[in-house]
């Protein structure tokens, strides 16, 4: 069986349009969008190819949910409400029943996220996945990775280092308990935008940004876009019990370069502390906001050599 382009697209994405702020959805030239003015757009883009960013054989249901999640992280970050997306695949085939399970998959979340699918686009190539994702922040409200000020501390939302202890269960590279297994699996295929974070710390955090290509890499940025440095004590990083079970070089190199964590890493000024305190979420401190450039990070109290600072598509 082969279909067209737009049976395609009517028969595994088409929905009815009925979510708020979409005056006009899929089946037009663009769609059509309302925002209200109080809020402004955030925007962003993510692109996931087969064998690079999931294993090109995985389920096709999971390969959804990854696609999904990993964009929405951007939202999260900035502390965005989840509103629409749009979907450019490239497929080497038509499959159908790849087409169903990849469906299936992407509205379960869409669903969770209250978000919708409201356009995009659909062509024949090597297996490819761009999510472009549209959320809305009150005017002035967003987060972003410039404001972190010397003196502030360095948070981070949850466990680092399971992205990379994740891929390599993927890969077949890492053995395992079968709980924490189903975990790394969880955090690789379903890993969760920290929208709750991102919202609650509008107003508190001078700075954030989603530890998508290592924690180094990307408390990099804040401290480039700041004209400040950070440095983190590797003996406060939080971890789970399966990252627990590598050798303390593998585990330091996971939190710190691997990547793919999806937790939010964000800094508050001391004035500010208690009011994140009293936050019904808990933050863990790893390091401070100092004088200076880029991020060091010290291991009780002497200096940690970082010989990877996070993931380069062209590195």
């Amino acid at each position: 069986m082969s279909l067209g382009e737009f049976d395609l697209i009517r028969d595994y994405f088409a929905r009815a349009q009925d979510a708020p702020g979409v005056a006009l959805g899929i089946g037009d030239d663009c769609a059509l969008l309302e925002i209200p003015p109080s809020e402004q757009l955030a925007v962003s883009v993510d692109t996931l190819v087969a064998d690079v960013h999931f294993p090109a054989d995985a389920e096709p249901y999971l390969v959804a949910e990854r696609a999904l999640c990993v964009s929405l992280s951007d939202l999260a970050a900035m502390g965005a409400q989840p509103r629409w997306i749009t979907l450019c695949l490239t497929l080497p085939a038509f499959d159908e029943a790849w087409l169903a399970g990849f469906s299936a998959g992407l509205f379960s979340r869409t669903k969770a996220y209250g978000c919708s699918l409201v356009g995009g686009d659909t062509t024949r190539g090597p297996l490819a996945i761009s999510v472009q994702v549209m959320g809305t922040v009150p005017v002035g409200q967003a987060l972003r990775r410039k404001g972190a000020q010397v003196g502030d501390g360095i948070y981070v939302s949850g466990p680092l280092g399971d992205g990379a202890a994740a891929l390599a269960l993927v890969r077949g590279e890492l053995e395992t308990t079968p709980s924490e297994s189903a975990y790394l699996r969880e955090r690789y295929f379903q890993p969760e935008p920290c929208f709750g974070w991102g919202h609650a710390l509008r107003g508190i955090a001078n700075a954030a940004i989603d530890v998508s290509d290592g924690l180094v890499q990307d408390l990099g940025h804040i401290c480039s876009s700041s004209g400040v440095a950070g440095l983190v004590y590797l003996e406060r990083l939080p971890f789970s019990a399966a990252v627990n079970r590598l050798d303390t070089t593998a585990r330091y190199q996971a939190a710190l370069a691997g990547g793919d964590d999806y937790q939010l890493c964000f800094t508050v000024p001391a004035a500010r502390q208690s009011a994140l305190e009293e936050l019904e979420l808990t933050a863990f401190r790893i390091g401070d906001v100092v004088a200076g450039s880029g991020v060091r990070c010290q291991l009780n109290g002497a200096d940690y050599p970082i010989s990877k600072t996070g993931y380069q598509h062209f590195g």
